[in-house]
């Protein structure tokens, strides 16, 4: 007889659970694939990774007689940014497909972070040292040389110098009050990012775009996943409530809603949440 947990196993739920379950072995490029499933159910994932795979072939074809990682890494921006012409959307920012994988592949438009998985995957194949970094209000990756560290913007291709950042972080800096005595260099701001982080970012990003659109059903899906990669982000359950409030399914609503009271930290957050919560309650009664 089949189990709940094997049959849980076999949905596209379920399959990006097992893929983030071990800290320390998280496959970024298929777990962010699998995101895609929920816009295409019939999306096949190994396909997807298959087509990478292709890419990284062409890649290493022209890298194989090159010794020196900086002339790999203007091998891999000359591939990816001009040859494969990958780049941003910027006619179409806040589509959702520019957070799905598979559309990104065909498209050759996506935001930062989808195309800094990709652009991560192919430096990581040929030996580079890249990582992601979780750059304020926009995904960043690095590249670490012996004679420094190379800083691009997976949007348009640019290597970023330190006053390209700094100037980029002066908005983020003046609204977060981290200026003058609260001010902290740069580099903090350029640690790599685990997994976990990128994967969040890219279904918070996702969370955002189906909230402006009021679609629901799409960002409550989108939360599924974000409470499986990170079960104690109360908050999340805050915006899971109020999207079943939406929805007008008032019990579930209602179960998430106590969720997030019952342990947030955040004073303002489980006072918006008591308050709803309260309404709703009301509606049941």
């Amino acid at each position: 007889m089949t189990t709940f947990l094997e049959r849980f196993a076999t949905t596209p739920l379920g399959y990006f659970s097992s893929l983030v379950a071990d800290e320390d072995s998280i496959p970024l490029l298929e777990a962010a694939a699998s995101i895609a499933q929920d816009e295409y159910p019939e999306l096949d994932v190994q396909q997807v990774l298959g087509d990478v795979d292709q890419l990284q072939a062409r890649l290493r074809r022209r890298t194989v007689q090159m010794n020196d990682n900086l002339e790999r890494l203007r091998a891999l921006n000359q591939f990816f940014f001009r040859d494969l012409g990958f780049g941003g959307n910027v006619n179409n920012y806040y589509d959702p497909d520019n957070s799905y994988l598979n559309a990104v592949l065909r498209t050759r438009r996506g935001i930062p972070i989808t195309l800094a998985i990709l652009w991560l995957e192919l430096a990581q194949g040929i030996g580079l040292k890249a990582r992601g970094v979780n750059f304020p209000g926009h995904f960043m990756v690095k590249v670490n040389l012996p004679n420094g560290q190379v800083v691009i913007d997976p949007f348009s291709g640019q290597s970023l110098s330190r006053e390209d950042l700094s100037e980029r972080l002066e908005p983020y800096k003046r609204r977060n009050g981290l200026v003058d005595d609260f001010d902290v260099p740069v580099g903090l701001y350029l640690q790599p990012a685990p997994a976990r982080d990128i994967l969040a970012r890219m279904l918070r990003n996702l969370k955002e775009v189906y909230g402006s659109q009021r679609d629901w059903l799409r960002q409550i899906a989108v939360l599924d996943r974000l409470l499986i990669l990170l079960p104690d982000a109360w908050g999340e359950y805050h915006a899971r409530g109020l999207a079943w409030a939406e929805m007008g399914d008032v019990r579930l609503a209602v179960a998430d809603l106590e969720v997030c009271v019952a342990h947030t930290e955040d004073v303002l957050e489980r006072e918006a949440a008591s308050s709803r919560l309260a309404e709703l309650r009301r509606a049941l009664n």
